[in-house]
């Protein structure tokens, strides 16, 4: 009876390993995935960030040009 009382541990720690080896390769995927996503994030940031100041730098330099006109 000891026998397989001894066999069952090492079977199941095999079954363990694999699953925690599946379990790391899809995490590994997200994470590329998740830091595409923020490039893309900061990549939209950025042009929204100058679309926004060449708006305020003409609206600012028209304001200017009526002012002096």
């Amino acid at each position: 009876m000891k026998k397989n009382d001894q066999n069952d541990p090492l079977y199941n720690s095999d079954i363990s390993r694999n699953k925690d080896y599946e379990v790391d390769k899809i995490k590994t995927t997200d994470v590329n995935i998740l830091l595409n996503r923020v490039r893309l994030d900061q990549k939209r940031v950025l042009k929204k960030r100058i679309v926004f100041s060449i708006i305020l730098a003409g609206l600012v330099s028209s304001l200017a040009i009526y002012f002096i006109i």
